[in-house]
């Protein structure tokens, strides 16, 4: 994240003596991305943060992905996968990835493992529910409509709060996901025409430390999964300061850009991934030439799959297609998509539109995973043809 905080205690200098009560030396561990050339947190631990007792190959569920053949859109109406008691993590049920990003949904209802990710960044998307995420940086509370980055290797626990379990949009990135490198002074600073700032930023405010020993511990990295047993819990840190940690962002504090005609889709991006960016569509005011066409015109993105998540409101293009909260729309490249019949007409004279979408733009093919075929609407693809 581009700007400094620190948290808890710290040492004036870095990298120097700071001693715990018993006279013993905090274990200082710097997390850095790009290998010391990119952003970076230094983080100070009670125990080692080294000390393992254990490390066992780790099966996680299993998924199958295949080429989105015959080409054509598709529809996904995620809450068919509703199913019994999971957890955030390893509850998820992929939907569609490729090499550079995972895209799965859960329905969650206990708290996850602690894991930990080796191979990128994940931007979890609350549809609804209430969640708090754990680190060794502290403590984020996550409620419907919020946005939470967790960088890569951070080791984290996802627990629902709330009555009602929690409906989680996962992005798992192969690299790092942050702002568009636009909205961003040289030093990493909002700039003015950024749709949000450091304002509507969240990261933790306080230390989480917690007591134990031989804690298990599950990490994905680029050959697989490992079990690994701590010598200590992993969250036993007293203080940390940097650029580097969990953080929260609300759609809802995503402020739109709008114009006398039809803004394509790049005004709506939100963060920027390897290959990838994702966009949020919030309710604004639409249009307003006195010719226009508030709804987008047919457009075939040549180098991009566009996968679109419903998550709230009326989404005006889409009306009369089945779409429903929780859809999951996949308009491939290779294949024109539009509105559907009749919305342009209908769209004339709006000047309010009131939709929440979470869109995921890729420049390689998405390709469709199991639970994707066990949640699709076969019907969509007629649509247009006025045969869904």
């Amino acid at each position: 994240m581009p700007y400094y905080r620190s948290v808890g205690e710290v040492p004036r200098k870095r990298h120097t003596q700071f001693r715990q009560p018993d006279g013993s030396l905090y274990a200082e561990e710097l997390m850095g991305q790009e290998g010391f050339s990119s952003d970076s947190s230094l983080l100070y631990h009670r125990y080692a943060p080294t000390a393992i007792l254990a490390a066992d190959e780790f099966t996680p569920p299993a998924f199958t992905r295949a080429p989105n053949l015959p080409l054509k859109p598709r529809h996904l109406r995620t809450h068919k996968l509703d199913a019994g008691s999971a957890d955030p993590v390893l509850g998820r049920q992929y939907l569609l990835a490729n090499d550079d990003v995972r895209i799965g949904y859960v329905l969650a209802d206990r708290p996850s493992p602690l894991f930990r990710d080796a191979t990128g960044d994940h931007c979890l998307y609350v549809e609804a529910g209430t969640l708090r995420v754990e680190s060794p940086f502290g403590v984020l509370e996550a409620v419907a409509g919020d946005y939470v980055v967790i960088p890569t290797s951070t080791i984290h626990r996802l627990v629902p709060t709330g009555e009602q379990p929690v409906r989680l949009l996962a992005v798992e990135a192969s690299g790092h996901i942050g702002p568009p490198k636009r909205y961003l002074s040289v030093r990493g600073q909002f700039l003015e025409h950024s749709p949000y700032c450091e304002r509507d930023v969240r990261g933790p405010d306080t230390p989480l430390l917690v007591d134990g020993e031989e804690v298990e511990v599950l990490v994905r990295h680029r050959r697989g999964w490992t079990r690994y047993v701590y010598a200590n819990h992993p969250f036993d840190v007293v203080g940390w300061d940097g650029h580097l940690y969990p953080w929260a962002f609300s759609i809802h504090d995503f402020e739109p850009i709008t114009g006398r005609i039809h803004q394509p889709p790049p005004v709506h991006q939100t963060f920027q991934g390897p290959n990838f960016v994702i966009c949020s569509f919030v309710p604004r005011k639409v249009d307003y030439h006195p010719d226009s066409i508030p709804v987008p015109y047919n457009h075939h993105n040549v180098d991009s799959d566009e996968m679109l998540f419903y998550t709230g409101g009326n989404y005006e293009a889409r009306r009369g297609s089945g779409i429903e909260q929780g859809s999951i729309s996949l308009h491939p490249s290779g294949f024109t998509h539009g509105p559907q019949p009749g919305a342009a007409e209908r769209s004339i004279g709006a000047d309010y539109f009131d939709e929440l979408a979470v869109m995921v733009d890729t420049f390689r093919p998405l390709d469709l995973c199991d639970a994707a075929r066990n949640c699709e609407d076969d019907g969509y693809a007629w649509t247009w043809a006025r045969r869904g």
